[in-house]
């Protein structure tokens, strides 16, 4: 086993992530970065590109915030690796409910390095009320 996995290991991923969770419930977007390396990737997976760095993944987050107010979540199940973990899950806000699954990287020193976002496109086009 390398030292990496050996680091992370030692930290507890489910502690991180229950960290991480709880500020993505608490709306904060500040917060969530704070969980992050400086050169953190986000990358929600529906046409777009990356965002890279602190500053444009909390202005991403904000927006997310800012077009579901209302915004909660399920967790459906979460599955830990040796650097990250799996997280599927459901986006809810007001009558909007969609499936989620994010594989989220997590840097030797605890932190979020890289989250991919992939949704059910369907879902989202049913619950926005678009046509394909």
């Amino acid at each position: 086993m390398h030292t990496q996995s050996m680091q992370i290991r030692q930290q507890d991923l489910p502690a991180i992530s229950e960290r991480y969770f709880a500020a993505w419930a608490a709306h904060d977007p500040d917060a969530i970065v704070a969980l992050h390396t400086p050169d953190t990737r986000f990358w929600m997976h529906m046409g777009g590109e990356p965002v890279v760095g602190r500053d444009a993944v909390r202005d991403t987050f904000a927006e997310i915030f800012a077009q579901f107010p209302d915004f909660t979540f399920q967790t459906y199940r979460v599955i830990f690796g040796e650097d990250h973990w799996i997280l599927d899950w459901a986006l809810i806000s007001g009558d909007i409910r969609f499936d989620c699954l994010d594989v989220v990287n997590v840097s030797p020193d605890g932190l979020v390095a890289r989250k991919d976002t992939f949704v059910d496109a369907a879902q989202v086009q049913a619950a926005l009320g678009v046509t394909a």
